[in-house]
């Protein structure tokens, strides 16, 4: 048996899966664009991404920017110009090293994230209602599984929601993120 089939059994559970997968990844970017559209006209979508990664990890370096948005640093500084005109994000000497900056979130810039956030999470939460409980234990499951073979990170954001985007326990209108 080879690996692409290893997992998941014969080649036709294999295409049962992936066919489910892709059917509801079209369903998740549906959400997803319509739960952007409270930012529309505010910032891009790689300008958002910025801000979930300032939201999620607090103030951090410009390399760590480039780093996490797999972006070159001229890109990244490009992006947080854009992102401290409009009034989103700052940069700050860190304490101690005044050649050291940060990049910190705004309050603007924390409305519009946890804004995009509060929307999917709803969105998401109604087409999860609507599932039998098995289903939805079911799913936990499969996504665990499909997101550690997909070799997705567990968490970085450091005591944050680990999943910005709508997959917490907590509910993101009650998340405060300290913006220091």
């Amino acid at each position: 048996m080879d690996k692409r089939t290893r997992g998941c059994g014969n080649r036709d559970d294999v295409d049962a899966v992936t066919r489910a997968v892709l059917t509801a990844s079209r369903a998740l970017v549906a959400v997803s664009a319509r739960s952007l559209t409270a930012v529309e006209g505010k910032v891009t979508l790689p300008q958002f991404r910025l801000l979930v990664v300032l939201w999620g990890q607090g103030p951090v370096r410009l390399s760590t920017v480039a780093e996490e948005l797999g972006v070159n640093p001229s890109t990244a500084m490009r992006m947080v110009d854009r992102l401290v005109a409009a009034g989103f994000a700052e940069r700050r000497a860190r304490s101690g090293s005044r050649r050291e900056t940060r990049i910190h979130l705004t309050g603007d810039g924390r409305r519009i994230v946890e804004e995009v956030i509060t929307r999917r999470r709803r969105e998401v939460a109604a087409i999860v209602e609507r599932m039998a409980p098995e289903q939805g234990a079911a799913l936990v499951s499969a996504l665990t599984a499909f997101s550690e073979a997909a070799g997705e990170p567990t968490t970085a954001y450091r005591g944050r929601d680990p999943y910005p985007l709508g997959w917490a326990d907590n509910d993101p209108a009650d998340h405060v993120v300290d913006p220091a």
